[in-house]
């Protein structure tokens, strides 16, 4: 277990840390900006996802002892620069979109303003971070869209490693899944969690019918049953004449369309009309809209959310827009590289809405504040002042704001904006 967040970075910020020393640039107060260059291919938004993580992070971000005696060893950088990381702290700001807020191209998520110092060395920190959580986050609220109100579950855990199915659980909650199959997420962050029996537990009694007795009679008519082992429909059979109350079949093989049809009408024969049916089975967002007629009430889905369905990483950037100079005057900086250049300057955005509530525009300012409008939301809050973490966006409280914040921001969306199928973004970006 890590007691410091500090070395979750890469040995380029440390070396940069130390030329900067040397040049006295290293006190220089900057303002570093994460924003991504484009979308991924065919998507409409993106979900700004991982800022309570970020948060958390940031307060274990010291060089303790046996950090520094590491870095000593390896000569990483020199033992003047060690002496200064060890009295490290993050005194800056940060300010961004909330979490759980959609962006666009180039729209400024996060914002760090501290000296060169300070700031570079969380680079790597931030950008892992949030290029895997809003890409897991992005994915989840298109999957939330295509059940269209039916409950979703994450099971990605076994996919990736371990820390990251903590935050893809976490990640794919904030963007509207009802619960996760993972504990560690259910106890960090108060995520509800769900979970019954796999194949394994049938396949280890000598029979299907002792298996199906045993997990009722241990957790109740309630509970829900795997009933693909061997055959569909004897199982079903035998289920709901074991249990005629039974809360939930499960599925996780064959062709899910005709299969879900043929396990209702024969529930509904059974009389069972009240027993609902999960489906799991390698989803994603492409497979839940396709069973949008099939009488389904619950998806379970794991790794297309917990890979980005796709789109592995948000593809954000941190890139320094602006500096103080020696003489006081604040310069605005951008990269001119081709492919990769970026606009300079401390950024500030707003979301434009029309007299129904619905968004039309985000609109970014740099430099300059973009011209007020009735119908404009700000976009920025301030999520570390001085140092201090604002607590509001932190901890299971700031991930279930972050839930509830998404749903409004989604909400805003013009109805092409969640259409799956390929297309422009779902709303214009304006540069003022």
């Amino acid at each position: 277990m890590l007691n410091t967040s500090a070395l979750l970075t890469d040995r380029y910020e440390l070396t940069m840390l130390q030329a900067a020393r040397h040049s006295g640039t290293a006190d220089r107060n900057c303002v570093f900006e994460v924003f991504t260059r484009h979308l991924p291919t065919g998507r409409r938004y993106g979900v700004v996802a991982g800022t309570a993580r970020l948060l958390e992070h940031l307060q274990d971000f010291r060089f303790d002892q046996a950090t520094l005696d590491w870095l000593r060893a390896e000569q990483v950088v020199d033992s003047a620069t060690i002496d200064w990381l060890a009295n490290y702290k993050f005194t800056g700001n940060i300010s961004g979109y909330r979490e759980g807020e959609l962006f666009f191209a180039h729209s400024p998520v996060l914002t760090v303003e501290a000296t060169f110092a300070e700031a570079v060395l969380l680079e790597t920190l931030i950008l892992s971070i949030f290029n895997y959580d809003s890409s897991v986050a992005s994915a989840a609220s298109r999957m939330v869209t295509a059940a269209n109100g039916r409950f979703v579950a994450e099971m990605g855990g076994r996919r990736v490693n371990e820390n990251a199915a903590v935050a893809a659980a976490r990640a794919a909650y904030v963007a509207g899944f009802d619960a996760t199959s993972n504990l560690e997420a259910g106890r960090s962050w108060s995520i509800p969690t769900m979970g019954t029996a796999a194949h394994a537990f049938t396949l280890l009694h000598d029979t299907e019918e002792l298996a199906f007795k045993a997990q009722l009679e241990t957790f109740g008519e309630k509970t829900t049953l795997l009933v693909d082992t061997f055959d569909i429909e004897a199982a079903v059979r035998k289920a709901i004449e074991l249990a005629p109350n039974l809360g939930a079949v499960r599925i996780d093989s064959g062709d899910l369309g005709i299969e879900v049809n043929r396990v209702r009408k024969l529930l509904d024969n059974l009389g069972a009309t009240e027993t609902k049916i999960t489906v799991t089975n390698d989803l994603d967002e492409y497979a839940i809209a396709a069973l949008a007629a099939a009488p389904v009430d619950a998806y379970g889905v794991g790794t297309s959310v917990a890979t980005g369905s796709g789109a592995p990483t948000a593809g954000f950037v941190y890139k320094l827009v602006s500096f103080e100079g020696d003489d006081g005057n604040w310069n605005s900086v951008a990269k001119k590289s081709a492919m990769k250049a970026n606009i300079g300057g401390r950024k500030s955005a707003v979301r434009r809405l029309d007299s129904r509530g619905l968004a039309t525009t985000e609109v970014i300012g740099s430099e300059v504040s973009p011209a007020a409008d009735a119908n404009d939301r700000n976009l920025l809050v301030s999520l570390v002042e001085n140092g201090k973490v604002n607590e509001m966006y932190a901890g299971p409280a700031g991930t279930a704001l972050a839930r509830e914040h998404h749903k409004s921001a989604k909400a805003e969306l013009p109805l092409q904006g969640l259409r799956l199928m390929r297309g422009e973004a779902a709303i214009t970006t304006e540069f003022v």
